[in-house]
């Protein structure tokens, strides 16, 4: 019955959503409806992007139902129907009712238009637009007077620019350091236009300077600025002052002397066990499970060296990356009546670590989506240990269970219906160190990890086929720098089986070699390296993967010298030999304050060859699906202008191939709450680049390119609360790289054929 009464009041409130909204204003409140125009009256001086973003920011008051700027409102005013027409001393449901969807009105009052005028005016005057001002006029509504919109106008004058620049002067050495690096700056140049953001930062950039190279104590604000623009007109000299308030405690540079580290447990207590190192003293509150190299490794401080804040952030750093903290906590301490020979002023330095407990169990119940357009529920059980042998070690163990579905399905071209249940084990310790040579260039800046993983998994498909494969690895990840990820797994053994199969997928594969070779039970002896290229340059934020696999060519190398020939086994099975290359770039171009475009561009090429005469299945490529071309189902596109001329359910294993390319573009914008809009076109295909016979047209061929790009659109809805992101595309498809009964570039038979719904979790790319 409740749910009734809510439908009844929802319908109502849609109904009346016309009537007023305003009944229940005071005399003089005027409900505020929006921003109608921001103007700019600027004549021939253009303002800078980042000023007129600056001022967006300054008007953005979101009015009653907003969408997502001040522009713009959606037209049913649920929440002020509510606050204007029900009784807010109800109880029961109806009171309930009134607490969630009530909305209190936002005034021109609240608003406060002349406010946001003083704050224009004032970016205006910190950018150097002095001559430049902005007012307000209120859009009262013609059907209602109190209702009432705000333009806001912009008149923009020429901008005063930077004249002379005068310097300290002086023998100390914080000001011929101050003065050095102020003629160095790229902004303190006559003619640059005035800013007072300018002007901070280029004293930021000097602190930090200073601070890094001993002067601890020195602040952004000891530097001043005057400014004259009386000498001439649209001008302002400037001079470079000391503030007349800076300590003399800002002019001495800095000396580490001690350097202690405190390690205590979670727990608090223990007994202290005091250790002497080249680096500093160690106090250990035993009993803790951490070797005393872990801690001292770390720091980036020395006794005796000039201490700078960069080394104590990068301490810092280093020692939460190991993750094995609860607290760290550095302090800085002056000794007091204490200078070197060199008349540099000394540091106690104090760093405290709690350890955090170590072992840490987990069940968890996911819902999981994945690249292949499975999703599905899972159970996994597992432990972890962040400090396995007490230097910061990772240990797992998780035990996984999983049922999938694909979705996608729902016409000819949408693909069968495939599911699926699988279940493992997954192992995994890394190391917080390289365990590799010396040779390979890496940042002491950040952790760098030796990795090793096993893991065992068996998957079922009903109908279909059960398989199995188990895999050992271990791996090296570094970082060259902030932007660059480098992982090297020299070595990684894979082992696939087929335990079983159906009869009718038995066919299939008696009639399709191709099929059968990349099903048979094989070794997969793998190398492989990834690198990562990730990069904000303002607003755009860039993501470069690229990788490589070989597998099979260090064995049949020693296979070869031993004399074997012909086909080449490891414990009585043959292993794979090929080479994989695929690259994956990510571009985003964040627009306005919330929207997003974001393209991506994948290619891939893989080749058997040696001991092989086919890519394993695993390792091949497909399209289509959730994260790929959303308007079509996984494995229902290519290779080439192939399609099968048999739609049954296991049409699906064939339609891989060994040469991928595809890209997507999507505009994402925000609705309202955390819901968010998408706007999708998709492209792409797979191919052979060996002929088969069993797969006419599969062959890559360029003149024939662009003509076998499966081509959609569509339209994506997330629900965005960061922690996690559910999404639901729709697809729609536009061409089809293979003969229909439609001629013509668009090719769908009918419409319906061309859709396909995708729910996932994550976004796409």
């Amino acid at each position: 019955m409740k749910t009734l009464n809510l439908v009844i009041l929802l319908l109502v409130a849609i109904v009346v959503a016309s009537c007023s909204t305003t009944s229940r204003l005071g005399p003089n409140d005027v409900l505020y409806t929006g921003v109608k125009d921001l103007n700019y009256h600027q004549d021939s001086i253009k303002l800078d992007a980042d000023i007129k973003s600056q001022i967006f920011q300054a008007i953005n008051v979101k009015p009653n139902n907003p969408l997502y700027s001040p522009y713009y409102r959606h037209p049913l005013p649920i929440g002020l129907w509510v606050y204007n027409h029900m009784d807010p001393k109800a109880k029961g449901f109806k009171g309930w009712f009134y607490k969630q969807f009530v909305a209190n009105p936002v005034l021109i009052s609240r608003v406060r238009p002349q406010a946001r005028v003083d704050m224009i005016n004032t970016v205006l005057h910190n950018n150097g637009y002095f001559t430049s001002s902005a007012s307000f006029k209120l859009n009262y509504s013609n059907k209602d007077p109190k209702k009432a919109s705000i333009t806001y106008d912009v008149n923009v004058g020429k901008p005063y620019t930077i004249g002379s620049v005068a310097y300290i002067g002086g023998g100390s050495r914080v000001n011929c350091i101050i003065d050095s690096l102020a003629r160095l700056s790229s902004y303190l140049k006559t003619g640059n236009r005035y800013s007072v953001d300018s002007l901070n930062m280029v004293r930021i950039n000097i602190t930090n300077y200073l601070r890094n190279r001993g002067y601890y104590y020195y602040r952004p604000e000891y530097i001043q600025y005057l400014a004259d623009s009386v000498h001439q007109k649209g001008v302002i000299d400037l001079q470079i002052i000391n503030s007349p308030d800076v300590p003399n405690m800002a002019y001495n540079k800095y000396v580490a002397r001690n350097i202690t580290a405190t390690v205590a447990s979670i727990e608090g207590g223990g007994v202290p066990d005091t250790v002497i190192t080249k680096r500093g003293t160690l106090v250990r509150y035993n009993p803790v499970h951490v070797r005393n190299d872990v801690i001292m490794s770390n720091l980036r401080m020395s006794s005796g060296r000039t201490f700078g804040v960069n080394n104590m952030d990068r301490t810092q750093v280093a020692l939460s990356q190991l993750g094995i903290f609860s607290n760290i906590d550095i302090q800085v301490k002056p000794v007091i009546d204490s200078i070197t020979p060199d008349g540099n002023g000394l540091l106690d330095v104090d760093v405290n670590c709690v350890l955090d407990k170590p072992w840490e169990l987990k069940l968890e119940v996911p819902l999981t989506s994945k690249s292949n357009s499975f999703i599905g529920p899972g159970l996994v059980a597992g432990v972890a240990h962040r400090n396995f042998f007490g230097g910061g070690e990772r240990f797992n163990a998780n035990l996984k269970a999983s049922y999938e579905f694909q979705t996608g399905k729902g016409s000819s071209y949408s693909g069968q219906s495939i599911n699926s249940y699988e279940f493992g084990l997954d192992m995994s310790l890394d190391l917080p160190r390289l365990l590799a040579p010396s040779f390979i260039d890496r940042s002491r800046r950040y952790v760098n990890w030796t990795k090793f993983a096993l893991n065992i998994n068996i998957m079922n498909r009903p109908k279909y086929f059960k398989m199995a494969w188990a895999g050992l690895s271990f791996t090296w990840e570094w970082h060259a720098n902030k932007k660059s990820t480098n992982e090297f797994t020299p070595f990684k053994l894979t082992y696939s089986k087929l335990l079983s199969s159906t009869a009718a997928f038995d066919s299939v594969m008696i009639s399709n070699p191709a099929v059968a070779l990349s099903f048979q039970n094989t070794f997969i002896p793998m190398m492989q390296y990834t690198y990562t290229y990730d990069n904000n340059i303002g607003r755009n934020h860039i993501t470069w993967k690229a990788q490589v696999i070989e597998a099979g060519n260090v064995f049949a190398g020693i296979w070869r010298l031993a004399g074997v020939k012909g086909e080449k086994k490891l414990f009585g099975t043959p292993f794979s030999q090929f080479v994989k290359l695929q690259s994956n770039l990510v571009w985003t171009r964040y627009v306005g304050e919330k929207a997003s475009v974001v393209g991506r561009v994948f290619i891939g090429a893989a080749h058997a060859y040696g001991n092989s005469n086919a890519i394993p299945y695993r390792e091949q490529f497909y399209t289509g699906g959730a994260n790929s071309l959303r308007a079509f189902t996984v494995r229902t596109i290519g290779p080439g202008s192939y399609h099968p001329n048999y739609t049954g359910k296991y049409s699906y294993y064939d339609q891989t191939g060994t040469f991928k390319f595809e890209t997507n573009w999507e505009y994402r914008f925000p609705i309202f709450s955390y819901f968010n809009g998408a706007v999708f076109v998709d492209a792409g295909n797979v191919w052979l680049l060996t002929d088969d016979e069993n797969r006419p047209g599969g062959k890559l061929k360029m003149k024939n390119f662009f003509k076998e790009l499966a081509l959609g659109t569509g339209l994506g809805l997330r629900f965005d609360m960061s922690m996690l992101v559910v999404r639901a595309d729709l697809g729609i498809g536009l061409h089809l790289p293979y003969e229909t009964t439609r001629s013509g570039y668009y090719n769908i038979p009918k419409f319906k054929d061309g859709l396909a719904f995708h729910l996932a979790i994550g976004y796409p790319f």
